[in-house]
């Protein structure tokens, strides 16, 4: 028999400090209009000084666990997606172990820029399908605000802080129906961010904060993340007209609108938490699933197609069948009628 695996609890944690627009033109040269006419994002939420991706994430986590009703004892692995952990190492999956008192799980980080979280959910399903583990916590949390130039008006009124997180255990139905995953090297320095490791002695003066080329991206991940669901949806052995939702990586609310049209799906198809948000890269897409779900949009059955891209470049899809959250409860036992007699 086929292992499946349905996420049985979903959660999400945002900092509480907002950074508006308005906020945002008190820094640098820039306006709520400009920025909403070209990405589409009004706020963001901004991490607090002590607010690490590790503590968010145990936040998120500790949601999704309530929701599914699992302990965490319960888990065999956590898998944490991030491009802004606490520290080179340990990864902040070990810390976020730590933190939820998980003492059976096994951990490791993955790294795929803001294809992380999808990455992370593909690796997990694979670990269920072969029968490995039962039970594992996934999660995608960022601190971006820590590695942003908030001189540099092109990239700091896009990004935001924020961590989601779901439990993904094996089932009888629902989970992934196909996922595709890629990479172009060659593109990496259209998205990046150096880090203490780039140059010796320090060299890096200039910081570690995200450098984009923003025209390069745009009409890159409008190409990419409509042919990565259509190369998912045919795996899949589905049509586009059986897609129910799409949850995309939110990163310009432009780029999400072209990629419902490119795919000839009708706005109200896709989930958009951008305007509040901003991109939280590898947090994206599970803060969105979650948001979905708090609106009612999320129904058993439907075929939801989560897809995103990032620098590295990557990029990729999955298309995924949803099965209610919340634990699996026994089946009740079948009621016999019985004679007058009572045999």
């Amino acid at each position: 028999m086929t292992i499946r695996s349905r996420i049985s609890g979903i959660g999400k944690y945002v900092p509480e400090r907002v950074l508006t627009n308005f906020d945002l033109e008190k820094l640098v040269n820039t306006s709520d209009t400009w920025i909403q006419e070209r990405t589409g994002v009004r706020e963001r939420h901004i991490a607090a000084d002590d607010e690490t991706a590790s503590s968010m994430g145990i936040l998120a986590a500790q949601q999704a666990l309530a929701q599914a009703e699992v302990s965490p004892d319960d888990l065999d692995l956590i898998i944490a997606a991030t491009t802004s952990p606490d520290g080179m190492f340990p990864a902040i999956a070990s810390r976020i172990q730590d933190g939820l008192g998980a003492n059976h799980a096994g951990a490791f980080d993955i790294n795929a820029a803001c294809v992380g979280f999808l990455s992370a959910l593909a690796t997990a399903s694979q670990f269920i399908a072969t029968g490995t583990y039962q039970r594992i916590l996934v999660i995608g949390s960022e601190v971006l605000s820590r590695i942003i130039d908030w001189n540099d008006r092109n990239t700091c009124v896009l990004f935001g802080d924020g961590a989601g997180a779901v439990v993904l255990e094996a089932a009888e139905q629902g989970g992934p129906l196909s996922f595709v995953l890629h990479s172009d090297g060659s593109g990496a320095s259209s998205l990046y961010a150096h880090g203490p490791c780039s140059a010796p002695n320090g060299l890096e003066a200039d910081g570690y904060f995200i450098s984009m080329d923003g025209r390069r991206i745009f009409k890159f991940a409008v190409q990419a993340m409509e042919s990565a669901i259509r190369e998912a949806i045919d795996k899949a052995g589905l049509d586009l007209s059986d897609v129910d939702l799409m949850i995309p990586h939110q990163a310009n609310l432009r780029i999400i609108k072209a990629t419902a049209k490119a795919l000839g799906l009708p706005p109200e198809r896709a989930m958009i938490n951008v305007d509040r948000y901003g991109n939280t890269s590898s947090a994206s897409i599970p803060m969105a699933l979650r948001e979905a779900w708090e609106q009612d949009r999320l129904h058993e059955g439907d075929r939801l197609a989560m897809v995103t891209f990032g620098g590295g470049l990557v990029w990729g899809a999955m298309i995924f069948e949803w099965s209610a959250v919340g634990p699996v409860r026994p089946k009740a036992a079948p009621v016999h009628a019985t004679t007058a007699s009572g045999s």
